[in-house]
């Protein structure tokens, strides 16, 4: 009893639904399908073929907003901080992902992402208005933000099947993200992205509009559990992950060794070392297409000649050879043809050809190996729990991929030294893969995780250990496979492969550490006031000199591993004991400590690329900086203060 009489909209609605379902879209009634069923004068407007929801313009919008954040350095959260390529990235993903374009643009090679299913009752941000005013975002979701404006917390929250823009709301959630993560891969790149049946059919939409139909590789099924007792209609053991590829004519995939068997490949010759090892198969056949043209016989050591099926002269019975006279005569001189004595049907001789393991019948170099199938039957989701229970001695989550799952995409295409993404890092199950993928096969793989540090259910197991965040749980987990790595490598000496990146250096997103321009929000004398002070003191309150470097280095386009080297001051008359700091071997200067004659001359002398230093630092002594920008410009060198 809700106290309340019957709604007869929402009945003769839902009546109407009874009847004719498809006039429906997320509970709403389309319009224009209801004139299309039952009127005369049938008029789609801007009739194509094209996936829309509601909010699509506002995902465009954000989309499209840059953002002033940065990424802020927590060496004491990392591993081996100065010297890993590995990125643990904890923040919003969508800002992240904004933060990451200029810097690793058509850089990553793989991404694996695991986003929200959407099953009615995942949480997640959406329709990421950061700074939406409060009036537009009263109209929007019909709550109160205290100053005005909404916050990230505010946004994460349930996306009900209740909801009228259920599927809107999702697609308003992954489209934007895939269309930035499409900008950091390589040409040569490939995504993939695990989803259920909830959403399956809009992602496959939204990944051929920004990837394109023609960039489809793969719909992956994955049979991740064996089933339940509890289902009402239908046991679903099965997921998705759906493949697509940048620039698919530039992609090359591996070969499936896994099952693949070599033990026929037993004989040697004296090309073992750059064919391998081989096993001889028949040169003729019958019962297929029969031509004159393949009929003919081969030269036996003894001088007498074997036909096809052993015959000792020409009959047409439907057996042919199944190289050309030309190709058997370029495998006899070249050793691929071996004449064996051996009685087969009037003749004493058979003909057969090498087959070996790294070369195919015309000498070019292979992999041998199978291809990828779009089935998955062997690895089950219960190996995850059994992974992360010995990991941690506790049970950390009820549900997570098995990072073998991760393992057998990696192993689709070539990434041995290549970056792979994940910004749905979750429990950090990709990181955990390319760690124990580089420690089976020398590989050295760098890893970019970001994961936004959503907080653990209190009544969980994870949150009385002390883990107060799911990105808590994934950075704990790949500090724990390191130290599990280097205990099963400890006393084991080998030296073919080269040490492995054991590290990952952590970093969170961060507010801007300097002052930004908003003239937009001018509106008064008081605000122009405030907006003016940029230009006095550019730095915000609190602002650090290391997270100052990372941040200009981020937006100059350098990536946050890039060589980084602090450089002291010369010694000399009137020189400062400060210094600047180097960035990949010198090509490119920040200097945020001081400003003086004898420093600039030590940049110059150095010969960067490129000089970034603090505008500030030259306040009060404007021939300085004149002088500064004049011997910059006259050595090639690109000058810019902030």
């Amino acid at each position: 009893m809700h106290g309340e009489s019957m709604d007869i909209k929402q009945d003769r609605l839902q009546k109407l639904k009874e009847q004719f379902p498809e006039l429906f879209a997320e509970e709403q009634l389309d319009w224009e399908k209801l004139k299309a069923a039952f009127g005369d004068d049938i008029n789609f407007a801007n009739e194509r073929y094209v996936l829309n929801w509601a909010g699509k313009s506002d995902a465009f919008k954000i989309l499209q907003q840059p953002t002033t954040a940065t990424l802020k350095p927590v060496p004491e959260e990392s591993v081996d901080f100065d010297t890993t390529e590995n990125l643990f990235i904890e923040g919003e993903n969508l800002e992240v992902l904004k933060a990451l374009q200029k810097a690793y643009y058509n850089k990553v090679k793989c991404i694996i992402i695991d986003p929200p299913y959407n099953t009615g009752s995942d949480s997640f941000i959406y329709p990421d208005k950061f700074s939406e005013r409060k009036e537009d975002y009263l109209k929007r979701i019909g709550d109160k933000d205290e100053e005005g404006f909404l916050m990230k917390e505010g946004l994460f929250r349930k996306n009900s099947k209740e909801s009228g823009h259920f599927h809107s709301n999702w697609l308003s959630m992954i489209y934007p993200r895939l269309f930035l993560a499409k900008n950091l891969l390589r040409d040569d790149g490939v995504i993939f992205v695990h989803i259920d049946d909830n959403e399956v059919h809009n992602l496959r939409m939204v990944m051929n509009e920004i990837f394109g139909e023609e960039n489809f590789v793969a719909q992956i099924i994955w049979q991740s559990k064996t089933g339940s007792n509890d289902a009402k209609a239908i046991d679903i053991t099965t997921e998705y992950i759906l493949v697509f590829a940048k620039n698919i004519s530039t992609v090359e995939f591996s070969k499936n060794n896994a099952g693949y068997s070599i033990s026929r490949y037993k004989y040697k010759d004296d090309f073992f070392e750059t064919r391998g090892p081989y096993y001889l198969d028949t040169l003729d056949r019958g019962g297929l297409r029969y031509s004159d043209s393949l009929n003919f016989g081969v030269d036996c050591p003894d001088g007498t000649k074997v036909f096809p099926n052993g015959r000792t002269e020409f009959v047409n019975d439907g057996w042919t050879f199944k190289w050309s006279l030309g190709k058997i005569k370029w495998g006899i001189e070249n050793k691929f043809i071996e004449i064996k004595k051996q009685k087969n049907g009037n003749s004493e001789w058979k003909a057969y050809y090498k087959v070996y393991l790294n070369v195919d019948n015309e000498g070019n170099v292979i992999e041998r190996g199978s291809t990828y199938k779009n089935l998955i039957t062997e690895i089950k989701t219960g190996r995850s729990s059994s992974e992360l229970n010995s990991l941690f001695n506790f049970n950390v989550f009820k549900y997570s991929k098995p990072y073998e799952i991760i393992v057998e995409f990696l192993s689709i295409i070539d990434t041995q030294n290549d970056i792979i993404l994940d910004f749905f890092a979750g429990s950090a199950t990709t990181a955990h893969a390319v760690l124990e993928l580089n420690k089976e096969d020398g590989g050295n793989r760098k890893f970019i995780l970001v994961q936004m540090p959503e907080p653990c259910d209190e009544g969980s197991e994870a949150f009385k250990a002390g883990y107060k965040t799911i990105a808590d749980i994934g950075k704990e987990r790949i500090r724990r496979v390191i130290k599990k790595i280097q205990a099963d490598k400890e006393g084991k000496l080998d030296l073919e492969q080269k040490k492995q990146d054991l590290g990952f250096k952590v970093f969170k997103l961060a507010p801007s550490n300097f002052k930004i321009w908003r003239g937009s929000e001018i509106d008064g004398e008081e605000r122009l006031l405030q907006q003016l002070d940029v230009f006095v003191d550019p730095l915000r309150p609190g602002a650090e000199k290391e997270n100052m470097l990372y941040e200009l280095m981020l937006k100059s386009g350098y990536t946050l591993t890039c060589p980084v080297q602090y450089v002291a001051a010369a010694k000399g008359k009137g020189a400062d004991r400060s210094g600047y700091y180097s960035i990949s071997n010198n090509e490119l200067v920040i200097a945020l400590d001081v400003m003086n004659e004898q420093l600039v001359e030590q940049i110059i002398v150095s010969k960067p690329l490129k000089v970034i230093t603090l505008d500030i630092l030259f306040k009060g002594n404007d021939q300085l900086k004149t002088n500064t920008v004049l011997q910059m410009r006259d050595a090639g060198v690109d000058f810019k203060t902030i």
